[in-house]
């Protein structure tokens, strides 16, 4: 179960005014789905798809990481991005 400083977190990703990048933004959705699902499911997307395939990735890169750590790095993340 995510906590409110994580609920809080993800909120304010939406409300960023300032493009944070694609690494960035990709690490973000990575964490958020280890947190929300665990780890990856399903197949990696095909070559006609690289955006989605970009997304697997990043949250394969997390396989095995404690939804409890991945919530820590995406509220540490958020606060980095908000206060700058």
């Amino acid at each position: 179960m995510a906590s409110a400083e994580f609920e809080q977190a993800v909120e304010a990703v939406k409300g960023l005014t300032t493009d944070p990048g694609n690494d960035v933004k990709l690490t973000l959705y990575g964490l958020f789905k280890q947190v929300t699902q665990g780890d990856v499911s399903g197949s990696r997307p095909g070559m006609m798809n690289p955006v989605g395939r970009a997304k697997y990735d990043a949250w394969a890169k997390l396989s095995g990481t404690a939804p409890e750590a991945a919530e820590e790095q995406y509220v540490a993340i958020v606060r980095d991005l908000t206060s700058a």
